[in-house]
């Protein structure tokens, strides 16, 4: 159950860099969407603990980390019209590349 949590935590992790870019508007600053981003933090940190019951610390936070980094990055190309060159698609690849490593060299069941 520690790695359900884990992957959700991670998912929730993008919500709030997503929700604080679209609470920035050239008109204004909409609460809305960065009430949405705090929620999707406080939920992150949440499951990230449950997590933390049966995963090592540093096997949650680096899984943790890795899956907000490349869910950012995925969101600012799809969403915000971000590049996505070859160097930040290779990058965000080691990174997936990395957590798979960490998620079957844990000893935890």
């Amino acid at each position: 159950m520690g790695w359900w949590y884990l992957f959700v935590a991670g998912l929730m992790e993008v919500g709030w860099p997503v929700g604080f870019k679209l609470a920035q508007q050239p008109d204004g600053f909409r609460y809305g969407p960065a009430a949405a981003g705090v929620a999707s933090m406080l939920a992150s940190f949440g499951l990230m603990i449950l997590a933390q019951r049966s995963i090592p610390i540093g096997t949650v936070y680096a899984v943790w980390t890795g899956i907000g980094s490349v869910g950012a990055v995925l969101a600012g190309i799809l969403l915000f019209r971000e590049p996505a060159t070859a160097a930040r698609i290779g990058c965000v690849a080691l990174i997936v590349f990395g957590v798979i490593g960490l998620k079957f060299s844990d000893p935890a069941p």
